[in-house]
C-alpha cells in the first residue's frame, strides 16, 4: 500500500511557519501593519515610524500634540492592537 501525503498548501505553510518558529515575527509584522486599521487615518498620516522590539511598540508621530493625546490612549490602543492580531504581543508603547 502508498502512503499519501496530502495536505493543502495551507496546512503546509502552517507546518512550516511552526517548524521555523515564525509566529512571533508574523504577529509582530500583522501588529505593525494593524496600526492604521486601529488608529484611524488622521493618527496615521502623523505616524512617522513603527516598530516592536521585545514586548514594546514604539511609535515616532509628527505631532507633539497628537503624542500627548495617544499616551492617555495607551492602554487602550495596547488591547485594540493585541486583539487585531489575536495574540498579546506587546504590553507597551513607547512614542518617540
Amino acid at each position: 500500500m502508498k502512503k499519501t501525503n496530502d495536505q493543502t498548501l495551507g496546512e503546509a505553510i502552517q507546518e512550516l511557519i511552526k517548524t521555523y518558529r515564525l509566529e512571533d515575527k508574523l504577529n509582530r509584522a500583522r501588529l505593525v501593519k494593524s496600526w492604521d486599521d486601529v488608529t484611524g487615518e488622521l493618527i496615521s498620516k502623523h505616524t512617522e515610524k513603527l516598530f516592536v522590539k521585545g514586548d514594546k511598540l514604539y511609535v515616532k508621530l509628527d505631532s507633539g500634540a497628537l503624542k500627548n493625546e495617544l499616551i492617555y490612549a495607551r492602554t487602550k490602543l495596547i488591547k485594540m492592537l493585541n486583539k487585531s492580531v489575536g495574540s498579546e504581543i506587546i504590553t507597551e508603547i513607547v512614542f518617540l
